[in-house]
């Protein structure tokens, strides 16, 4: 018996993550929403218009998120997640160690977040 999942079934979750309103530069993963100011070096607003969904690189599909450049650091750390959320839910990565120090500008490189078709 083959296995398939169309186009539309994925992008539902794509597009979950594509309502994500804040792209942050934290210094740890954070547990919840609550724990994310805690943690945050810098912060962006973001919106539909940073997230581009599409063919995935190996299959099914993926969402990327859009670089976002002068990022003003509000904290001193090293920056080592990048988290975006909708004010209630998480989409946690990592990212490259970097040290950020307050008063500056970051940019966070644009990545994606793919979901492979079932095999």
């Amino acid at each position: 018996m083959g296995k398939k999942m169309d186009a539309p079934l994925i992008d539902g979750g794509l597009t979950a993550i594509s309502g994500c309103t804040l792209l942050s530069i934290c210094s740890a993963e954070p547990a919840n929403k609550a724990a994310v100011a805690g943690l945050t070096l810098a912060s962006v607003v973001i919106n539909g218009t940073d997230f581009a969904i599409a063919n995935g690189d190996t299959s099914g599909r993926k969402v990327t998120v859009a670089q976002q450049t002068d990022m003003s650091i509000t904290a001193s750390g090293t920056g080592n997640h990048v988290v975006i959320d909708n004010g209630t839910d998480l989409h946690v990565t990592t990212c490259t160690n970097q040290v950020l120090t307050s008063g500056g500008t970051v940019t966070a490189p644009a990545y994606d977040h793919e979901i492979a078709a079932p095999v």
